[in-house]
C-alpha cells in the first residue's frame, strides 16, 4: 500500500527549492527499487516497504565558508563518530577577551530531512552569530525513521555532556571556541522539528547539574508540535493549495509524525502534543515562541504560549505576519527577507537582554 504526501516544502518562485524539487521527484520515481513505497512526502523523502530509505538533495550541502562582511568563523566538529554525531560551531572574529553567549541549535525537518550543513541554516545561523554576537553550535542530530524519537533528543544531551567534558578537561583542540563562550549565558534553540527537539532537550535538563553549563533561555521557532484534533489554522492552511508560501502541509505533518514517533504512538503522545492530558511544562527558564501568521502550526503555537502563561512560565511570544512555516530559511521574497531581518532583531534582543 502507498501513501503519497505532498510536498513539505513550498515551490513558489521565491522559494530557494524552485528550481530543483521537480527534478529531484522525477528522479527518484524511476529508481523504486521493485518494492513498495510505504511513506513519501514528495520530492523530499520516499520510505520502502523493506526499509530503504531515499532523501533527494532538495537543498544542497555547503562546506563551512562564511562571506568575510559577516565577521565569523564555522568549522565542522565531531562529538560521536560511532553515531556520526557532528556540529557546525560558528564564533565572531572578535579579539575582545569578553565572553560570548553560547547558543545550540537544532535544524528543522520533520525530524526526517535537514541537515546542518543545508545552505539555508547554514546562511541563516552564520547571519545570526554576526547580528547578535553569540556563538552557535549548529547540531547535526540523526533522523527518523531510521532513529525514531528520543534519538533526537538523545542526541542534544549527548551533545550538551560532550561540551561539559570539553569545558572541564580544558581541551586544546577545542579551546578555540569554547574559550570564547559564556557557557552560564547558554541558549537553547531550534526551528520546525528542531523547535521541538530544543523544548524536550529543555525539559530534560530541569533538575539536572550540567555546570558549567547553565541554560539562560529557550528559543521556539515555529516550534513543530501537533494532535489527533485537529486546530482551526490546520483545517485552514492544510494544504499548498490554501497556503502555497508556507513549507509545511498537513498531510507531509502526519508524515513525519508517522515516521518518527514510537511504534504505535498517536500524536497525543507527549513528544508531539506537550498539551496533553497529564503533560506537565517543564521549563524553568525564559523562553520566547516565534510564530507565522500564514503556518499550519500557527494554532498550537499560540495554545502553548497561553499554557506557558497560565502556568507562570516567563514567555515572550512574536508573530510574523503575512508569512509561512520556515519562512526565514526557504523563501528568498523581499517580503519574508524583511520579516527575517525583523526575527534576527527579536532574537539578538532576547539573547543578549
Amino acid at each position: 500500500m502507498r501513501s503519497k504526501r505532498m510536498a513539505a516544502i513550498s515551490v513558489d518562485p521565491s522559494s530557494r527549492l524552485n528550481n530543483n524539487l521537480e527534478q529531484v521527484s522525477s528522479s527518484i520515481k524511476n529508481n523504486n527499487h521493485g518494492v513498495v513505497v510505504i511513506e513519501e512526502v514528495e520530492g523530499l523523502i520516499r520510505v520502502y516497504k523493506n526499509g530503504h530509505v531515499e532523501r533527494p538533495p532538495a537543498i544542497p550541502n555547503v562546506h563551512c565558508a562564511v562571506p568575510s562582511h559577516l565577521g565569523v568563523t564555522a568549522r565542522d566538529i565531531s562529538i560521536d563518530k560511532y553515531t556520526n554525531l557532528w556540529a557546525r560551531i560558528y564564533v565572531p572574529n572578535s579579539s575582545s577577551s569578553a565572553k560570548l553567549p553560547f547558543l545550540v541549535y537544532f535544524h528543522g525537518g520533520g525530524f526526517c530531512i535537514g541537515s546542518a550543513a543545508w545552505s539555508c541554516y547554514h546562511d541563516f545561523l552564520a547571519n545570526l552569530s554576526s547580528k547578535a554576537g553569540c556563538v552557535i553550535m549548529s547540531i547535526n542530530y540523526r533522523l527518523a525513521p531510521e532513529t525514531c524519537l528520543p534519538g533526537a533528543y538523545e542526541d542534544g544531551i549527548s551533545s550538551l555532556m560532550w561540551v561539559k567534558q570539553q569545558a572541564l578537561n580544558g581541551s586544546s583542540e577545542h579551546k578555540w571556541w569554547i574559550n570564547k563562550c559564556n557557557l552560564s549565558s547558554m541558549f537553547v534553540a531550534g526551528d520546525s522539528a528542531g523547535g521541538n527537539i530544543a523544548y524536550n532537550v529543555t525539559t530534560r535538563l530541569v533538575g539536572s547539574n550540567y555546570k558549567p553549563l547553565c541554560v539562560k533561555g529557550t528559543i521556539l521557532i515555529q516550534p513543530f508540535f501537533g494532535g489527533e484534533a485537529r486546530t482551526g489554522s490546520e483545517k485552514q492552511y492544510g494544504t499548498q493549495q490554501q497556503l502555497p508560501n508556507s513549507a509545511l502541509t498537513l498531510s507531509a505533518s502526519d508524515t513525519y509524525w508517522r515516521l518518527s514517533l514510537p511504534l504505535g504512538a498517536n500524536r497525543d503522545h507527549p513528544w508531539c502534543n506537550p498539551l496533553g492530558s497529564g503533560n506537565e511544562l517543564r521549563v524553568d527558564q525564559r523562553i520566547m515562541v516565534c510564530i507565522s501568521e500564514m503556518d499550519i502550526l500557527k494554532d498550537r503555537n499560540l495554545e502553548f504560549c497561553i499554557a506557558l502563561a497560565t502556568a507562570g512560565k516567563r514567555v515572550e511570544k512574536v508573530v510574523y505576519k503575512g508569512v509561512g512555516h520556515a519562512f526565514q530559511v526557504l523563501h528568498n521574497s523581499r517580503f519574508s527577507q524583511m520579516r527575517t531581518q525583523e526575527m534576527m532583531s527579536h532574537l539578538n534582543a532576547f539573547i543578549n537582554q
